[in-house]
């Protein structure tokens, strides 16, 4: 393949309809099939694999006059195969080869991506998909988190819950700290879910609500976005917005994994705005950030890398499709960190 001569071809999604219609949209998992190697693999963050999975599989982000698609965005859990390569090595080889718990978030995904640095450059994988931005403790310019789109954190809670629908930071932070929250009626003991280690949601949210690290009594093993975890009237647990927004709108190989999960106010702020076929995410939410794609820094100017950097950019209808805001600062290449950061 040529990767030098680059075509945009920018067919954008349809408006989406919400709820429990189907969409015609890209498909959105793992390549074709498990020997569907592109030009440039990315793996990482649950949080955004399916959004940059349509943008990879459809006709957003291609390269070459035939329309050849330029990125493999590998799930982060599920998809076709386990282990699974990124790029065509020998059939023999174990290069390039990786189990989904080793890639499964987007501290799992940038330490690959970081492996892969540290042992010549990165020839296995290219992207790392993150949902949080490089960490002040590791400093560096080796890798660049260019920013692509907008999402926003809450909790969730089962739609009959006893959890408040709407609490305080400070009775979260309670909450992840000691499993209790008090309120005008008095202490309450509650059952609080965090996202597996490795996860980007897991340190956004800690971060977020002030909790270095978990209490004891925190279940901190459930896959982030699973509402299906929550099974009790008193369990909550952090959330993505436009995950939980995508999930619902019947989008194909997207699986709804809501459960009975209803998205809650924070501070009196909800995190969505409108409703029925318009709802969307708060993009002022109190617990909003960007998400990424981590890049190497040296990388940053290759043709493939910068055409497939601008072409999501330019995707707006298909980020706004999967729950996401668009944002004005969307390839701003300024923040970066040391390997694992």
């Amino acid at each position: 393949m040529n990767v030098k001569s680059y075509a945009k071809v920018g067919a954008a999604v349809g408006a989406a309809v919400l709820g429990l219609g189907i969409l015609t949209t890209p498909a959105s998992a793992d390549p074709s099939s498990l020997t569907d190697y592109r030009t440039l693999a990315a793996v990482g963050s649950d949080t955004t694999q399916y959004v940059m999975n349509g943008l990879a599989n459809g006709t957003d982000v291609v390269v070459g006059t035939g329309g050849n698609k330029i990125v493999a965005s590998w799930n982060a859990v599920g998809g076709l195969g386990d282990p699974y390569k990124t790029k065509p090595t020998p059939a023999t080889s174990t290069e390039c080869q990786y189990t989904r718990a080793n890639t499964n978030g987007s501290s799992n995904g940038i330490a690959r991506l970081s492996e892969d640095i540290t042992n010549g450059g990165t020839t296995c994988i290219d992207f790392a998909r993150s949902s949080r931005g490089p960490k002040a403790s590791v400093p560096g310019t080796d890798l660049t988190y260019v920013p692509f789109a907008r999402d926003a954190v809450t909790y969730a809670t089962d739609l009959n819950s006893t959890v408040p629908a709407d609490l305080t930071k400070a009775q979260l932070a309670s909450i992840y700290t000691n499993c209790t929250y008090t309120d005008a009626t008095g202490t309450h003991t509650v059952a609080p879910l965090l996202p597996q280690a490795g996860s980007g949601t897991r340190q956004y949210w800690l971060d977020s609500i002030g909790v270095t690290a978990p209490g004891a009594c925190v279940n901190d093993t459930v896959q982030e976005h699973d509402g299906t975890a929550i099974t009790t009237a008193n369990q909550l647990m952090p959330y993505s917005v436009a995950q939980w927004i995508a999930q619902g709108k019947g989008i194909a190989e997207v699986p709804n994994r809501r459960g009975e999960s209803f998205l809650r106010k924070i501070e009196g702020q909800s995190p969505t705005a409108g409703s029925g076929s318009s709802l969307a995410l708060n993009p002022t939410f109190i617990f909003s950030r960007d998400v990424y794609n981590v890049v190497q820094t040296s990388r940053l100017n290759e043709a493939a890398i910068s055409e497939a950097l601008s072409d999501i950019c330019a995707a707006s209808n298909t980020i706004k499709t999967y729950g996401f805001g668009t944002i004005s600062n969307c390839n701003a290449r300024t923040l970066t960190g040391g390997l694992n950061s």
